[in-house]
């Protein structure tokens, strides 16, 4: 049986964190799930979004960067806004981390089975989810060197299919990209018309999430060699692998593809490309790619909830019979087995639950987790709580206030958003509240904080 009196297996190098990085970031699944959307809306404005959402979020991996340094904690963002900014704050980014982390792995796995309608159609997508969760949640209990070789296998196969696009596309291109990027057009009902800079601007939020990830190289910090001098090299290498991976295909197919307004408008615009260029056959095995890719982010993010929820136990957050069973570590893979567990039979139960509500739930979580950072950064640099992180972020505080000045404007454009991102903001708000109660209500009289594990 597990038990609570031993650390997590320190036995992670800078490859292995990676791996586990950029499974949780996903780049081929963001390619073909989430930026079709900002090519319907911003046509080849998209690649203009993407290279703006690609400074904003240098700007926040280089928070991360040194955040991560100083505190490479598997707690991951509660713990260093908890000691820069103080234990309020610190269980407010708890809670708003909490129901992001829970319902990503869910969320994603009811996707699959959309996904993989090209290889097998009329999949039931809460079976599938369920099924998926369960085998990632029982992969997830075992050692961290072995899910490491494991999402690397699987990123190796989402690497593959992306690689298949860039292949088709530089091998018959029919038009100059350029001229689509200086002056970008976008889809409408009478065909291509110019690009509007409020398109751009709401593509590049869609971009911002699809290239949301790298971050979570801190959940693995207590298992990394060296975390304090290593960790940040790992979430910059992340963001710039996602970025190439994400990038580099969209530039390729927009210079092949035989319609271009049918590719900026179609509902699945690189599966489409596949099978035009490269034929049915080769669709299929990029499709099982993406299907693959998909399923390791639910691995990694699983891997990532357990050690969140191990860390919130040893802090002492839930009571003591619930954190002495969620702190236990499994005495053979040197792993958070039961709060694996846990955190994965949660996301079975959100099965059950509508994908819409799932995704309100989600609300802008990132924009709350992102501002948070930034205002951790700054006060981590006045009151010196960061002065031994052996990372230190370049031109501060630009990139802390830059990231603050594009959160305000997201957070303006969804609050203009009356059907979904209105509500996504209240849902985010009624977590940082609720949070906010439970530590002054139970947490604060037991004097709670987010503690920092002594890094080797």
């Amino acid at each position: 049986m597990p038990h609570a009196n031993k650390q997590l297996d320190r036995s992670l190098g800078t490859a292995g964190v990676l791996f586990l990085t950029l499974s949780i970031t996903t780049p081929a699944s963001s390619l073909f799930v989430i930026v079709p959307g900002s090519l319907q809306i911003a046509g080849t404005g998209a690649l203009l979004a993407l290279a703006i959402a690609g400074v904003v979020c240098l700007a926040t991996a280089l928070i991360y960067a040194e955040l991560s340094s100083a505190f490479p904690v598997a707690g991951g963002e509660y713990v260093m806004v908890g000691q820069t900014l103080g234990p309020a704050a610190g269980f407010m980014m708890l809670g708003v981390n909490a129901c992001n982390n829970l319902l990503f792995p869910p969320v994603a796995a009811l996707g699959i089975a959309s996904v993989a309608s090209t290889v097998l159609p009329g999949l039931p997508p809460v079976p599938v989810a369920v099924a998926v969760l369960l085998a990632s949640m029982l992969v997830g209990i075992l050692n961290i060197r072995f899910n490491a070789l494991v999402t690397g296998a699987f990123l190796a196969a989402e690497v593959a299919a992306v690689l298949v696009i860039l292949a088709l596309g530089m091998a018959a291109p029919v038009r100059d990209v350029l001229p689509l990027v200086l002056h970008p057009v976008a889809p409408a009902s009478g065909g291509l018309i110019p690009a509007s800079a409020a398109n751009i601007g709401l593509a590049t939020s869609v971009a911002i999430f699809a290239l949301n990830g790298y971050g979570a190289a801190v959940y693995f910090g207590e298992e990394m060699l060296g975390a304090p001098q290593r960790i940040a090299r790992a979430i910059l290498l992340a963001l710039v692998g996602a970025l190439l991976l994400e990038a580099v295909p969209i530039v390729a197919a927009l210079a092949s593809a035989p319609d271009l307004d049918a590719f900026l408008s179609a509902e699945d615009p690189f599966g489409t490309f596949v099978r035009l260029r490269g034929g049915a056959s080769l669709n299929l095995w990029v499709a099982i790619g993406i299907v693959v890719a998909i399923v390791n982010a639910v691995i990694a993010c699983i891997l990532a909830n357990g050690r969140f929820f191990y860390a919130t136990a040893r802090d002492r957050s839930w009571g003591r019979p619930l954190d002495a069973w969620l702190a236990a570590i499994h005495p053979r893979f040197g792993s958070p087995a039961r709060a694996t567990l846990a955190s994965g039979a949660i996301g079975i139960a959100a099965c059950f639950l509508p994908l819409r509500l799932l995704l309100l739930l989600s609300g802008t979580g990132l924009i709350a987790i992102y501002a948070g950072l930034a205002l951790a950064t700054i006060a981590g640099r006045r009151t010196h709580r960061t002065r031994h992180a052996p990372y230190r972020m370049p031109l501060h505080p630009i990139p802390a206030t830059a990231t603050l000045l594009v959160l305000g404007t997201v957070a303006w454009l969804n609050a203009l958003d009356p059907e979904e991102g209105r509500p996504a903001l209240f849902a985010t708000l009624a977590q940082l509240l609720l949070s906010a109660l439970y530590y002054a209500l139970v947490l604060r009289r037991r004097g709670w904080t987010a503690q920092v594990q002594p890094a080797p």
